[in-house]
């Protein structure tokens, strides 16, 4: 489309008024699209950037033939545009256009059903069958990796009794739970991870045509420092809302060609309990705590490097302390009876179940069956109306981790995962 416009644009000189004549098409006809965040973020038309830096890539469509889709613009658009463009695609110093409304999906549920089939297609195509050990990932083109640890299958306890002296009336009742085999990562996701799913464009993430990662939506740019100064190499990453996390499991899927995504609470509960049934997964001594996790005790009042204390009996560390982890289910009561891989499936934007308690938190807070709901004042201070679906930027104390189960889902299961929380918040 762009490049059409510039074609016309080289057989006409006049100049033109840009808030008046330009900024309306861009705004109605083409940020929609092309906006940091979007799919076809890589392509940002809302910034002065536009102007200035794309002169190439405008050049190099004109000279590969590219035309717009038909429809799109009037030919009196087109003529503007192409005279703007001439005329030297004046924009003013740090004027920015607005991106309309969108639904709310960002993305329409069949352009999303078909990127996650080819995804599924791919993981399916180079599906491996690892032993049940613990492996290493390597991100594709970097030097980041992660561990990821195996969970085998099981039954377990869930929530706690009268007997802990702790308990509180959300983990009751207690019940059975019976598990499928999984790998979990042994650590929370850091920001050496997560930096590369918010920043793909600005890494040099480029785009092909058949690109499934391209087409995976990712975070619009942040309006603070999300570290909030508290480190960023080998830190856990944090801020982000249920629906990021979903986000960032279904890049690092399609990145890797291995199936992840956010454990359901049992998942999370099992995995952190490992075998053992008291309060903590050393013990129910609360004074053994600073061995194993950070909280408000010895935390120092920010967020630590990951992996920097002792790991549970199945080598995963920081399950209970350092960052609260997101869950895929709706915070809800328990139900009485055994289950079998229960996943209470979110219908609207609060409360969704985290766990593990954070830097923040005392002892009877990191507890294995402690459980926290998210709310709306976790994004308060967001300017945004609606509030940000990407950032909760007052939860400096949330984080997640992923799991890969061992047996590969539907592609219709996959979009289920991936797409599980409410992904508009109108609050």
């Amino acid at each position: 489309m762009i490049a059409a416009l510039v074609a016309f644009g080289l057989f006409l000189a006049a100049p033109v008024d840009f808030q008046k004549d330009i900024a309306p098409i861009l705004e109605t006809r083409c940020t929609s699209c092309h906006h940091d965040g979007s799919a076809a973020g890589h392509l940002d038309l809302t910034t002065r950037d536009f102007a200035l830096n794309h002169s190439q890539v405008l050049l190099s469509s004109i000279e590969s033939g590219v035309m717009p889709p038909g429809g799109k613009l009037s030919s009196a658009e087109i003529e503007s545009i192409g005279r703007w463009i001439k005329a030297g695609a004046y924009w003013p110093q740090n004027y920015v256009l607005k991106v309309p409304a969108k639904p709310i999906e960002a993305t329409p549920a069949s352009l999303e059903l078909d990127n996650v089939r080819k995804i599924g297609e791919r993981i399916a195509a180079q599906a491996s069958h690892k032993t049940a050990s613990p492996y290493s990932v390597t991100l594709p083109n970097t030097t980041v990796s992660f561990e990821m640890v195996p969970i085998p299958a099981g039954k377990f306890v869930m929530g706690s009794s009268d007997s802990d002296p702790m308990h509180k009336p959300d983990e009751q009742p207690s019940h059975q739970v019976t598990v499928e085999p999984f790998w979990m990562q042994a650590h929370e996701v850091t920001w050496d991870e997560y930096r590369l799913f918010m920043f793909a464009a600005q890494a040099g993430e480029i785009a092909r045509k058949d690109d499934t990662v391209d087409a995976v939506s990712r975070p619009t740019r942040p309006y603070v420092e999300m570290s909030f100064g508290m480190g960023i190499n080998g830190f856990p990453a944090i801020s982000m809302t249920q629906h990021a996390a979903n986000k960032y499991a279904e890049w690092l899927s399609a990145k890797t060609g291995e199936f992840y995504r956010l454990p359901t609470e049992a998942e999370w509960e099992y995995a952190c309990r490992a075998g053992t049934t008291t309060a903590f997964y050393f013990g129910s001594d609360a004074s053994q705590l600073k061995d194993y996790a950070w909280y408000s005790a010895n935390s120092g009042g920010k967020y630590q490097k990951v992996a920097t204390k002792k790991p549970n009996p199945w080598g995963l560390y920081d399950m209970l302390g350092n960052v609260m982890e997101w869950t895929l289910d709706a915070y809800a009561p328990y139900r009485d009876g055994s289950e079998n891989e229960p996943w209470v499936v979110e219908t609207q934007p609060y409360p969704t179940s985290v766990r593990g308690g954070s830097w923040n938190d005392p002892a009877d807070q990191l507890r294995c069956a402690s459980r926290v709901a998210s709310d709306p004042s976790w994004k308060q201070q967001d300017p945004q109306l609606p509030k940000s679906i990407w950032y909760e930027t007052d939860a400096q104390w949330l984080g997640f981790r992923l799991i890969r189960p061992v047996k590969l889902p539907t592609v219709e299961a996959m979009f289920k995962y991936w797409n599980s929380g409410v992904e508009h918040d109108e609050q």
